[in-house]
């Protein structure tokens, strides 16, 4: 699979890189955006081209985060080559809140793995604890959480 980050949560995604590797045998690229503008496609195109899955993850908040802009472009860029929807992971959509909640609302390595397998891959003989299904980004839009 290929993970994209954008930011401190890149950390986070190498984690769960080695995590995938270590415990399912799945290989992932990530990739370091470090910056929006200019853009250079060209890598992960590549990189999606290769792994047929793409998962964008970010610590901004999932409503307007430009990484839709990024997974939109990548989608029409690579449509043949994709083996599942590509997938936008990024902050819940509240209000930044106090340190001890943090875990609770920027992306976390256990659920750029759930993400992974919910949505790209499905991970022999796991069980995600988080849930990454449309019908629970509704829910929790619904309820403002």
């Amino acid at each position: 699979v290929t993970i994209i980050c954008l930011g401190a949560v890149l950390y986070r995604a190498l984690e769960a890189s080695q995590r995938l590797e270590a415990e399912h045998g799945v290989s992932a690229e990530v990739i370091d955006l470090r910056f929006l503008n200019p853009l250079d496609y060209a890598p992960l195109v590549a990189s999606v081209e290769k792994t047929g899955r793409v998962l964008l993850c970010s610590d901004g908040c999932d409503r307007g985060n430009y990484l839709h802009t990024v997974v939109s472009k990548l989608t029409g860029s690579c449509f043949e080559s994709l083996d599942a929807p590509p997938y936008v992971l990024a902050a819940r959509n509240w209000i930044t809140p106090a340190a001890e909640y943090e875990a609770m609302y920027f992306p976390q390595s256990e659920w750029i793995v759930d993400a992974v397998h919910e949505e790209l891959l499905p991970l022999d003989g796991y069980t995600a604890t988080t849930s990454h299904h449309p019908a629970e980004h509704a829910r929790r839009n619904k309820a403002g959480t």
